[in-house]
This record gives structure tokens, C-alpha cells and sequence, in this order.
């Protein structure tokens, strides 16, 4: 069966494209501590992992506390579902929620670093914690989804600190396989049009 040039470097040019996005939206951001909000099986899980620069907030308080949400109020947890000891500052700003519920959402489990933002304001920390020294958590809640727990699924950014010092806390709430639809796209386009090796260059 002949091909049409034409066609295939449309063809081409449109898989490039679709696949370069494919692979920005794959990669994480780059911020200093990134927590991901996803929908899996029947649960919800955040998973976090980063550094945090301290240098730029105000002294802490302290306390103990467990992972869990407030969207309303902007209040994300993650860690622990046991009484954990952090250091809470003060210093940071952002969105004031990040979804519709107003209440606590206790995990039901986690592990790791006691991580989060507390009333869009403060930033928790484990006791001790050192900055810039690297921190990962993971929280789940059961039985649960975005609507479930109020969550509006988006990317959430706080920052502080100036200069060098200057950091973030990102949240990412992804709705269910946000990512792969791309991916099968591109399968399905690949296999309709028999493009199965093919070589992303300027067309003139």
C-alpha cells in the first residue's frame, strides 16, 4: 500500500509533539518538597519526598500530631498516622485550600517524615529536623476519594525564604490515569499508521 509523504510527516510531527508533552508532564516539578495526591484502587495515598530550607522562617513552635487533611482551611499532613513530635514555623504563603471539606480527615496509616502545611500558614517539620537535609513520607486514607474528602484536584504551591533560601511546598492532586491517556493515544496512533520507529526533527 503506498503512504503519502505529506501524511507521514504530519503524522510525525503530531507524535513528537504529543510524546514531548507526554514526557513534561511525566517528570515531577522541581520544588523543594512535592507531595502527590492520587486515587489508588479504593483508597487515596499522598506520597511526599524533598528537602525544606528553614533559613527564612520564623523560630517554631512544637508539638505532637498525626497525618491527615483539612482542604478548606489548606491543611495537609503527610506521615505517620501516630502521634508524631514536629516543629511548626511560621513564615510561608499560599493558597488558603485546596479543596471544599472543612474538618480533619485523619490517615489511616502512613510512614516516614511527619511533613505538611497547617491552615495555609505554617510549615511542619519532625522534631530536630535539619535543613536541607532530604525527607520522604507516605499517608493513606481508606475507602476514600477526591470528592469524598473535598479535594479539587489541581497543583498547590507555598513558598517562602528570599535569594538562595527561597523554597516551596508543592501538592499535586491528580485525578485517576490523568497521565496515561497521552500514552494510549500515542499506541493507538502508532499502530493505525504503522509509525513504529520515527525521528522527531524540524520539517521545513
Amino acid at each position: 500500500m503506498e503512504t503519502n509523504p505529506s501524511l507521514n510527516r504530519s503524522l510525525t510531527t503530531l507524535l513528537c509533539a504529543a510524546t514531548a508533552s507526554l514526557l513534561i508532564l511525566s517528570q515531577p516539578a522541581q520544588a523543594g518538597y512535592i507531595v502527590t495526591l492520587n486515587q489508588v484502587g479504593s483508597n487515596i495515598v499522598a506520597t511526599g519526598s524533598g528537602t525544606i530550607d528553614l533559613t527564612n522562617l520564623a523560630p517554631p513552635g512544637s508539638g505532637g500530631k498525626v497525618s491527615y487533611m483539612d482542604p478548606f482551611h489548606g491543611s495537609i499532613l503527610t506521615g505517620p498516622a501516630t502521634l508524631t513530635t514536629i516543629n511548626e514555623y511560621a513564615g510561608i504563603f499560599g493558597p488558603a485550600s485546596f479543596g471544599t471539606h472543612s474538618g480533619t480527615e485523619n490517615a489511616d496509616s502512613g510512614s516516614g517524615d511527619l511533613v505538611g502545611i497547617i491552615n495555609d500558614q505554617f510549615l511542619d517539620v519532625p522534631s530536630g529536623y535539619v535543613s536541607g537535609n532530604a525527607l520522604s513520607d507516605s499517608s493513606t486514607w481508606n475507602s476514600a476519594t477526591f470528592s469524598s474528602l473535598g479535594v479539587t484536584p489541581g497543583t498547590y504551591v507555598w513558598t517562602w525564604g528570599t535569594g538562595v533560601h527561597a523554597d516551596s511546598f508543592t501538592l499535586i492532586a491528580s485525578l485517576p490515569d490523568s497521565g496515561s491517556t497521552l500514552g494510549l493515544l500515542l499506541v493507538a496512533l502508532g499502530g493505525l499508521f504503522g509509525v513504529s520507529r520515527f525521528k522527531c526533527v524540524h520539517l521545513a
